[in-house]
């Protein structure tokens, strides 16, 4: 009886876990950009502009589902009482000559839920301080981690991307932090086109009279991350 029991619990886990990986279909082209959202999906966030240089509005999306599967009980655990971990999907779409819609990427893992299971005190990372822009041919995807309980640092992250060789490369990468009970401030700032990065401290937001430190140094030359396949943990290495 106790190992029947072993396995279905097992057999709820891993068809949980089946639920949360299984990837929605997105259309490939659509005479309205609504249309890319599937059913029982929603629209969260929206910037538009020229990514490709032809003169035509594009845009980039960031849909959520809305699954009741998805939101778990949490009550004997920090946070909140339910924890709603239905995934989020950043979408760019190019409008062609022809007034078509198409989906030009599509990425499953770099905008978190709204609430994580390994740390239920961390706020919605894209919430009032995150976000999408395209500003002067470039993609930026904003987010930031904020804990309710467990931890006193603020951390934000701004990703940039850029449309070449057919596909959306990363050439940026800012990375800051806050202590909110000493004030210590750092900042951390890549740039992939030039294989450059610098390190910033020396910064207090509750003190005047600061004399910030600068370090910069060369990375080794590495293959462009791309929007497709980047997560949110693709420049740990980098820490």
């Amino acid at each position: 009886m106790k190992n029947l029991i072993i396995i279905l619990l097992l057999f709820v886990g891993i068809k949980h876990s089946i639920a949360q990986t299984k990837q929605q279909t997105i259309k490939k082209t659509a005479s309205k950009i609504t249309d890319f959202i599937p059913p029982k999906w929603k629209l969260i966030a929206e910037a538009k502009g020229d990514l490709n240089k032809d003169g035509l509005e594009d845009c980039a999306l960031v849909i959520e589902n809305t699954d009741d599967k998805n939101f778990i009980s949490n009550a004997d655990r920090l946070g909140g009482d339910t924890l709603n971990i239905n995934p989020r999907y950043l979408l760019v779409i190019f409008k062609k000559s022809n007034s078509v819609y198409e989906l030009v990427t599509k990425n499953t893992s770099l905008i978190p839920p709204i609430n994580s299971q390994d740390s239920p005190c961390l706020t919605d990372p894209f919430a009032e301080n995150g976000g999408i822009e395209i500003n002067k041919g470039l993609l930026s995807v904003h987010l930031q981690n904020f804990y309710s309980c467990g931890a006193w640092e603020v951390y934000n992250f701004d990703y940039i991307f850029r449309y070449q060789n057919r596909q959306f490369e990363l050439i940026g990468y800012n990375k800051s932090s806050l202590h909110r009970s000493s004030g210590e401030e750092t900042s951390k700032t890549i740039s992939f086109s030039t294989m450059k990065m610098n390190y910033t401290s020396g910064i207090n937001a509750f003190k005047d009279g600061n004399k910030p430190k600068t370090v910069w140094k060369n990375i080794k030359p590495r293959k462009l991350l791309s929007l497709q396949t980047i997560t949110a943990d693709s420049l740990d290495a980098f820490d």
